[in-house]
């Protein structure tokens, strides 16, 4: 896995399908086998952790919280380093069930620092997504070009493309509007 993948599969658990949100991770087998793939266990305790760190992540990442609502996942971590072989080496030293949910925050962090405000929110008010930009710009805007950015493209041409109603056209159509019980022609009501 390429660095921040395993971060925003984490974010990306919770994608609009069929116009509501839906939480991959809310069932548990499911959740465990990301777990197992990515070296955990998938025990009950830290499936609970990594949901937990993933809601809080989604929130910072929104700008609905600040990054200090990270903080309690982080609590009692320690960094120790290791020599392995001719290097050093940071390990991380937390209880089994945290070790992913603790992965994933350091991995935000990292990315704070190398990518700044490269991962953020997919533009589309619509979609739940998280991306990472990794263009040499820094413009994208949407998780995907193919789903997002063609809808939110082709919404704005077809607005750009409807007329716009003029002072004229209201007038029109609100002569041609029939009120019940008025004849149009005048003289009275309707017979």
């Amino acid at each position: 896995m390429t660095a921040g993948e395993a971060l925003l599969e984490a974010l990306n658990s919770t994608p609009v399908r069929d116009g509501g949100p839906v939480d991959l991770w809310l069932d548990g087998p499911e959740l465990s086998r990301w777990a197992i793939r990515h070296g955990g266990e998938g025990t009950a305790a830290e499936r609970e952790w990594l949901r937990t760190t993933r809601d809080t992540l989604q929130a910072v990442v929104r700008g609905e919280s600040g990054p200090d609502a990270l903080l309690p996942l982080l609590s009692g971590v320690r960094k120790v380093p290791r020599v392995v072989g001719a290097r050093l080496e940071w390990a991380v030293e937390v209880e089994t069930e945290r070790r992913l949910a603790v992965e994933l925050v350091l991995e935000w962090a990292r990315l704070q620092t190398s990518s700044p405000g490269r991962l953020r929110p997919c533009a589309n008010s619509e979609c739940r997504l998280f991306l990472l930009d990794r263009s040499r710009a820094n413009t994208a805007r949407w998780c995907s070009m193919k789903t997002c950015g063609n809808r939110l493209k082709a919404r704005r041409h077809h607005e750009r493309r409807r007329p716009a109603p003029t002072a004229a056209s209201d007038a029109a159509e609100s002569r041609s509007v029939r009120r019940p019980g008025v004849n149009p022609r005048g003289g009275g009501p309707d017979t």
